[in-house]
């Protein structure tokens, strides 16, 4: 009798009658700048967590469990992002946050993150003080003042550089931190600073700065900016005759440099990240190979932390007993996210803490090396 029933049954749900049980989805929030100003960034995160989610869910997924992408368009706006966050919490019930896309936003939305017990994961964010608004928050982007000195001691070695000229954004969380981690670097290695020049975001003549930068001539020009102000700037230096090294942040460092500055005004851009396109691991050729397969071009290192990230992620998942409460759950990745070592499209990862502004132990940084590459005829060539 026992065996006619399970025929039955499984003859109902092979005609689609009744449902066949399924796995649990496990929801994880993605809020990126996917229109606006930053969208050129944002878009290349979604690709790299949608990859990402399409590989793991197809080799079996979390024990069985289906990774399900909950994604909002945080618009590259502070308040933006902190409605995003609010709808993925408490509407959404995600078990984590990815994002938001930049630093600016970050610092206003993860504390809501924080508040609510809620991991918030960045995979752009490089600005200082971000992973010491709490122990919630994570980042495996690395940070500006870790990459900044390794990328202007390559230059002065592989240039010969005897003095800078600087250019920064000044009304931007990201591009004013920046800033202050290259400033600190050119005085630790007694680098002159010819002349320092400003502009904000949404500026598009940088004819004026320019011409006061070649005016004092610089043996390079130090760049902090975001890659919808930088890319006409290396044009426009350029056009001057300004042909100088350009020694960039974390925002210029795109494979879409060579579309927003076309024609060699993209070249002897040096950049350092942990993530270079040209870096022939396994893991990284096999990252590249599957993102052109799916998007039909090539990644840039956006597209490669959000990709890296998702697999961190999902280590510290297997290892996270759930309860079914939402609270618990969320608490009980948290706890195992820091012990997650990872080697993936940006080599070998592990975290770090920081502790907050009070010494206490607050959030998490990434721990790697950077690769310093400058761009050549379309390309970016390791340096170091």
């Amino acid at each position: 009798m026992q065996s006619k029933t399970k025929t039955l049954l499984a003859a109902l749900i092979a005609a689609g009658i009744i449902p066949a049980a399924s796995a649990a989805d496990i929801k994880l929030g993605v809020a990126e700048a996917l229109s606006g100003g930053a969208a050129q960034y944002g878009a290349s995160i979604r690709n790299g967590f949608e990859l990402a989610a399409a590989e793991i869910n197809g080799e079996g997924g979390i024990n069985g469990d289906k990774i399900v992408l909950v994604v909002e368009d945080e618009q590259g706006k502070k308040e933006e992002a902190i409605n995003v966050f609010k709808k993925l919490i408490f509407k959404d019930n995600v078990l984590l946050v990815f994002g938001p896309t930049l630093s600016n936003s970050a610092q206003a939305a993860d504390p809501i993150a924080q508040a609510s017990k809620v991991v918030v994961f960045g995979t752009s964010n490089t600005a200082d003080g971000i992973t010491t608004i709490g122990n919630y928050v994570f980042r495996n982007s690395v940070t500006e003042a870790d990459v900044l000195p390794a990328t202007i001691s390559t230059v002065k070695e592989k240039t010969g550089l005897k003095n800078v000229a600087v250019l920064y954004g000044n009304d931007d969380v990201f591009t004013k931190s920046g800033y202050d981690n290259f400033k600190k670097a050119l005085e630790d290695q007694k680098i002159p600073v010819t002349t320092t020049e400003t502009f904000a975001k949404g500026d598009v003549d940088f004819k004026a700065q320019l011409t006061k930068i070649k005016g004092t001539n610089p043996d390079a020009i130090v760049l902090s900016a975001l890659l919808a102000e930088g890319a006409p700037i290396m044009v426009q230096a350029r056009q001057l005759g300004l042909n100088v090294p350009v020694i960039g942040g974390n925002g210029m460092n795109s494979v879409k440099i060579f579309d927003l500055a076309p024609g060699g005004a993209s070249n002897n851009l040096w950049i350092g990240s942990p993530w270079s396109i040209e870096n022939q691991t396994p893991q990284n050729t096999k990252f590249i190979d599957a993102y052109k397969a799916k998007f039909g071009n090539a990644p840039d290192q956006f597209a490669a932390q959000s990709y890296d990230a998702l697999y961190i992620v999902a280590q510290a998942l297997k290892n996270t007993k759930f309860s079914g409460n939402i609270a618990k759950d969320r608490a009980a990745l948290r706890d195992a996210l820091p012990g997650v070592e990872w080697t993936g499209a940006t080599g070998p990862f592990k975290f770090r803490q920081v502790n907050d502004r009070a010494g206490k132990p607050a959030g998490y940084d990434a721990d790697q090396a950077p690769i310093v590459s400058v761009t050549r005829d379309g390309k970016y060539v390791i340096e170091n």
